[in-house]
């Protein structure tokens, strides 16, 4: 069954509005779950023919200090605090947002690994 990103069929009132078409423009897609694991992506069809690359699993996190200024590749041990769902934490899964313990120290996600590739983030 595909999930379709569009209006309601009925009003706020109860009636219902003229049907309309299923378009591929109103099509969504479940959202990636990135976890912490062996490294595995996935490459979708996004909008205007492009291809997006989604992290199902990663291992490396790319680590800012903020202090020196200076990146590097982390292992992630795991996932201490998530504030998009607390359940999160127990199953790996990592968002923006996420606070994760790594090699380096404590860091905060700052991107989206389910829609850009990549997870980055920044010492605490």
């Amino acid at each position: 069954m595909a999930i379709i990103q569009q209006r309601s069929k009925k009003k706020i009132t109860g009636g219902r509005y003229r049907p309309i078409t299923k378009r591929l423009a109103n099509y969504g897609d479940i959202p990636t779950a990135t976890k912490v694991g062996e490294r595995k992506m996935k490459v979708k069809r996004a909008r205007g023919g492009h291809d997006k690359i989604v992290v199902i699993a990663a291992k490396i996190a790319n680590i800012l200090d903020p202090k020196t200024k200076k990146s590097q590749k982390t292992e992630i041990v795991s996932v201490l605090e998530n504030a998009a769902n607390r359940n999160f934490i127990r199953r790996g899964i990592l968002t923006k947002g996420t606070v994760i313990e790594t090699k380096a120290g404590k860091a905060k996600v700052t991107s989206r690994p389910g829609q850009e590739g990549t997870v980055n983030a920044v010492l605490m």
